[in-house]
Order: C-alpha cells, then sequence, then structure tokens
C-alpha cells in the first residue's frame, strides 16, 4: 500500500529551468564544513553550525564569534569524507536555540537547546561549552525500529509546540523524529515518520514548515551518487505524519530549504555530490503535480539556507579546499533581498 502511495502522490514531471543570475555576496569566510544556518528573530544575527562549532554573525557590524564550541568530531561523506560537528539548527524562540548533532556515532547523537543573549556580539565573548545545554533530547538507541541508532541531525524545524529532526542513521527507514511540548518543555525525542518507507526514497535532510504552519516541508535528499537528480520535496501532515504531497524536482542532493517572508516563494540548495557545477541555489515554482527547479545561482556546494525578516537569504557553502592547503574553505554567503 504504501509502495503505491508513493508513485501515486510523486509528481509527474520535474523540470529544471535557468533563471536570474543572482550574486551572492561572502558575508564570512574560513568557516570549516557549515552545515546548518538560523536566523535569531529579536536581533537578526545569524547563527552557523560548522565542524568547529556553532558561530554567531551580527550581519550590521560584521563581527563574528565563535558561540557554542567544545564539540567532538565525526566523518561523513561517500567519496569525499568530511569533519563534520553539529548540523541543523532552529531557534525555539528569541533565546533559545535547538542544535542537531552530527559530532559523535549513530545512536549516540544528541539534540541540545542552549540559551543565547539577545544582546550584540560581545568583544570579550566567552563561548558556551557544548555540554552547557539547558535541554537535551537523546540520544536514540538501536532498537527494532531503527537498527544501529539514530543520528546525523541535519534538520530542524519547530513551530513552538512540536520539534521535528531529520534523521540519517537507519537508511532502510528514513526517519524524521519528533519532540511534542508540553507545559512549554520540550518532551522526549521519539521516531515520528518513516520517510524511506513512504517515498522509497533515502535521507530527510531539510525541514521546515510551511507559510501558514499546516505543513512539514521536506526535502529528501537522495543517494549521493547515483541516480542523479533524485531529490524528492515531500509534504507531511505534522500532527498525523502522514504523506500529503511527493514532488520530484530533479536535483540532485537536496541540502536546504527556505520560504522567502517577502514575495512567498520557496527556495533550495543542492549541494551536488556527484556533479558539484550542477550545485547552487533554486527557487521551486509548484504547478499541480510537478515542480520546477529554476537555477538562481551556482555556488560550490551548499548545503543549509535561511532567510532574515526583510527578505535576505543567507546560505552555508562548503566550498572546496585549495590543493596543498589546509584553511578551510566554508562560508556564509547572503543574497539581499528580491527573492
Amino acid at each position: 500500500m504504501l509502495r503505491t502511495m508513493a508513485f501515486l502522490l510523486c509528481g509527474l514531471i520535474a523540470l529544471t529551468a535557468v533563471g536570474q543570475d543572482a550574486k551572492p555576496v561572502t558575508v564570512l569566510s574560513g568557516i570549516d564544513n557549515p552545515c546548518g544556518v538560523a536566523v535569531q528573530p529579536a536581533t537578526g544575527h545569524v547563527f552557523i553550525a560548522a565542524h568547529s562549532g556553532v558561530h554567531r554573525l551580527d550581519p550590521k557590524s560584521g563581527k563574528a564569534h565563535v558561540e557554542i564550541r567544545g564539540f567532538p568530531t565525526d566523518i561523513y561523506g561517500k567519496g569525499p569524507k568530511y569533519n563534520i560537528g553539529p548540523l541543523g539548527l532552529a531557534f525555539w524562540d528569541d533565546e533559545h536555540l535547538i542544535v542537531g548533532d552530527g559530532s559523535r556515532p549513530d545512536g549516540d547523537e544528541l539534540v541540545r537547546i542552549y540559551k543565547v543573549a539577545k544582546d550584540a556580539a560581545q568583544k570579550n565573548h566567552e563561548p558556551i561549552k557544548e555540554d552547557a545545554a539547558v535541554v537535551t533530547l537523546g540520544p536514540i538507541k538501536a532498537s527494532e525500529e531503527t537498527a544501529k541508532g539514530e543520528g546525523n541531525f541535519y534538520g530542524v524545524a519547530t513551530n513552538g509546540k512540536s520539534i521535528f529532526i531529520t534523521c540519517n542513521g537507519d537508511d532502510t527507514k528514513g526517519w524524521i523524529s519528533k519532540s511534542t511540548a508540553a507545559a512549554g518543555k520540550p518532551g522526549a525525542l521519539k521516531l515520528s515518520i518513516a520517510t524511506k518507507i513512504a517515498t522509497e526514497v533515502d535521507a530527510p535532510v531539510p525541514v521546515i514548515f510551511s507559510l501558514d504552519g499546516k505543513d512539514l516541508v521536506v526535502g529528501q535528499m537522495g543517494e549521493v551518487s547515483t541516480p542523479p537528480g533524485d531529490s524528492l520535496l515531500t509534504i507531511y501532515d505534522p500532527e498525523t505524519g502522514k504523506l500529503k504531497k511527493n514532488y520530484k524536482t530533479g536535483l540532485n542532493d537536496i541540502a536546504g530549504l527556505a520560504y522567502s517572508p517577502k514575495t512567498k516563494k520557496l527556495y533550495a540548495t543542492d549541494y551536488s555530490w556527484s556533479d558539484p557545477k550542477a550545485g547552487g541555489l533554486f527557487r521551486l515554482d509548484i504547478d499541480g503535480d510537478s515542480v520546477k527547479a529554476v537555477k538562481i545561482a551556482s555556488l560550490d556546494k551548499p548545503t543549509a539556507c535561511a532567510f532574515d525578516k526583510n527578505g535576505v537569504l543567507y546560505v552555508a557553502v562548503f566550498g572546496t579546499v585549495a590543493e596543498g592547503s589546509d584553511k578551510p574553505a566554508g562560508s556564509l554567503v547572503k543574497f539581499d533581498s528580491g527573492l
């Protein structure tokens, strides 16, 4: 039944087109494998998860510092392998940042919530220690539902009532986990949606809420090598976990999703493991049962993305380390409002 449902719901056509040639502006460089981006609602500060920790950038002053540090290191990748630490980011409220872990083995990784200040970036800021979270969720240990336990928590989405985390542990299930709040406090992290069973495609990575908050929107990355163009855009009911829509995108490896607060349009990043030159920022135009992916800009292995309230889009980019160099090639770029 689920197999039939996956095919019935899957978009009939995936088209890729080239649109406006938007020019990104680099606002922070020398970051070690950035994987997560979140904008603090109260300040507009941009938080970036990287191998070295969680960084904080004040866009007005251009100053940045490490906000949270002390994460262990894990290795991820097929073909090229990368050192990773914290991954997905999202704000629970103005002062509490949710951080998905990628720095430990599957079955040991955690979701932590930290209290972060609302004042400007401090000149002599003392970073928060990785284990100094106000809330810790998980780990999700091996069980009948997940063969080796869950980890690589790439995507984080919250509506203040629930927290959804994309997991990349058991590749046969492709779990999204969920924490439901009680009395304003997040509850236990539990397995919720088996996306691989629902779609027959692996690896849920980015997760966000729709603009009206009624739907959970997920980027299903698919296999990082073959086949090309297997990434999906999927829509779930956040209350029941039921798959509502499933669109082929024609993209190789969706790594980030974000809605523009100004134009209400949906944007995605394509990391494109097997063909980095094909990667970049795309607008996803939904028309009935099909999605057209319109390329906005080429980027060198982009990951997460997030808009601020003014419509400025921030994108984390892995980049490529120069031959013979040991300096991190990652960066944070922005696209000015208008997308």
